[in-house]
């Protein structure tokens, strides 16, 4: 869907009308309280706005929606009062949506948008309007065009627009790639997107295959492949910036391209949404789409360990011990708790080869993490107190907030081996999976700044709310690519 800026209003008041832009809808922001601004598309009504937003009890809260007829050149249109509340970011981000979910099967809206925020009013009604269907088309396809009017005008809304445009475009990047089917999605498949990517963003790529994984010693991402018929895949793309970077960052993705949970089966209903195991690493392969167009200034690497987690007579079984990139061994407990696996060969291989100054793993990890923080809620677990705090206010802006847990070192005996290094699974007596997982990336990380985001809850969602929408939400993207460009 198209957004544009076509004319702008002054002193407050919407002065374009819907029939100016050929639109079927036009929308005119309602503030707290409720305060509707002067609006000469409701000249026409034989009431007044006022009495028409207490008709109906309307507060002008973000998302809430009054709806009237209105004649327009002869013509009747619709008139949309959309609350924004206080006009903040994340106010005008849930008024974008709703208004583009109002304005399915229309082909044009107008609407008028207050000062503030452009970019996020932009990325909820893109986001919003996102669908992903295999087969017959919706019944109601997405709004075709929104027009925003505003008193900045074309010229200053611009970059706004721009910017809102390319953070949900990358969100919506992240959606196909975690929502494809894994019918078709394999690690091979998924490195291919990812080198469509970097041709498209100016990106360097390379792709592992399984001979240079046993060449490399990457035992993680070999066993956990070790059961599928489809090999593992380290996927890794580059970004240096025109210039001199500021500084390197490496973003680790898991990308379970389906999780059968191994010889510890999943049962039928826990394998459903598995072909979403890979959101982490559809995110670092969406962040990276967009880091030349956004100016980022960092260095950036991004690594996938894609792999696919199936049994059969090659699967590693619990009990096995792998030798991961660096050495360090680790004993399986369990062949369902693979993510951290394939994750401690990206890390360490980003410790010994890349020297990043910090690294940000980003992984649908664990079911504790969304028994603790629900859907909504990221879970952040850091070695550093100013990268936590960055990360979290990034999450705070973009809409994707961030809860940071404890790395409690007393837990470490958790993850503690008879045989290796570590376990991958915490052992009974200490809970906190969540937890235990970190413990185990931790590992991995040497030195390094380092944080890791558990994204098992907010990375897919069953309903639509807001700029999120059913199935793969994309957590994660807008998140980091604030942090990036901060």
């Amino acid at each position: 869907m198209p957004i544009e800026t076509r004319i702008h209003g002054a002193g407050g008041t919407v002065t374009g009308t819907a029939v100016d832009l050929e639109a079927e809808a036009v929308a005119v922001p309602v503030r707290s309280g409720p305060v509707a601004p002067d609006a000469e598309v409701a000249k026409s009504l034989p009431f007044t706005l006022d009495e028409l937003l207490a008709l109906h009890g309307a507060k002008g809260e973000a998302g809430e929606i009054v709806a009237a007829p209105v004649q327009v050149g002869g013509k009747v249109r619709e008139l949309l009062l959309y609350g924004v509340g206080e006009a903040a970011p994340a106010e005008l981000r849930k008024a974008g949506a709703a208004l583009a979910r109002r304005g399915r099967g229309r082909t044009a809206l107008v609407a008028g948008v207050p000062s503030g925020d452009l970019a996020a009013f932009v990325e909820g009604a893109l986001l919003a309007s996102y669908e992903f269907r295999i087969g017959a088309a919706a019944p109601k396809g997405p709004l075709g065009t929104l027009a925003v009017l505003t008193e900045a005008g074309p010229d200053a809304d611009a970059p706004a627009i721009e910017r809102g445009t390319a953070r949900a475009r990358a969100t919506a990047l992240a959606r196909d790639l975690t929502n494809t089917p894994s019918g078709e999605k394999d690690p091979s498949w998924l490195a291919a997107r990812a080198e469509e990517v970097a041709r498209e963003a100016g990106l360097t790529v390379r792709v592992r295959d399984e001979k240079e994984l046993v060449e490399g010693g990457f035992g993680g991402l070999l066993a956990v492949g070790s059961g599928s018929v489809r090999p593992p895949r380290l996927i890794e793309l580059s970004y240096t910036p025109d210039g001199t970077p500021d500084r390197h960052v490496v973003l680790v993705g898991k990308g379970i391209t389906f999780d059968s949970g191994g010889l510890s089966l999943k049962p039928n209903d826990g394998m459903k949404t598995m072909k979403t195991d890979m959101a982490g690493g559809g995110v670092v392969i969406a962040v990276m789409s967009a880091l030349r167009g956004l100016g980022v200034r960092a260095r950036v690497t991004g690594l996938v360990a894609a792999a696919e987690n199936m049994p059969s007579g090659g699967s590693m079984r619990p009990g096995d011990v792998i030798a991961h990139y660096g050495g360090k061994t680790s004993e399986v407990l369990n062949t369902d708790a693979e993510g951290r696996l394939v994750l401690a060969d990206a890390l360490a291989y980003a410790d010994a080869e890349l020297d990043p100054d910090a690294v940000v793993d980003v992984a649908t990890l664990t079911g504790a993490a969304k028994v603790a923080l629900g859907l909504r809620h990221g879970a952040l677990f850091s070695n550093d107190d100013a990268l936590a705090e960055a990360l979290t206010a990034a999450g705070a802006a973009a809409g994707e907030p961030l809860w940071r847990l404890p790395l409690v070192d007393d837990y470490r005996e958790a993850i503690e081996s008879d045989v290796a290094d570590v376990s991958n699974m915490g052992r009974g007596g200490f809970n906190g999976g969540a937890i235990a997982a970190a413990l185990f990336l931790r590992e991995f990380v040497g030195d390094r700044t380092w944080a890791h985001l558990d994204i098992a809850g907010p990375g897919r969602a069953t309903s639509d709310d807001a700029e999120v929408t059913r199935g793969a939400t994309g957590y994660g993207t807008r998140l980091l690519l604030d942090w990036l460009t901060a």
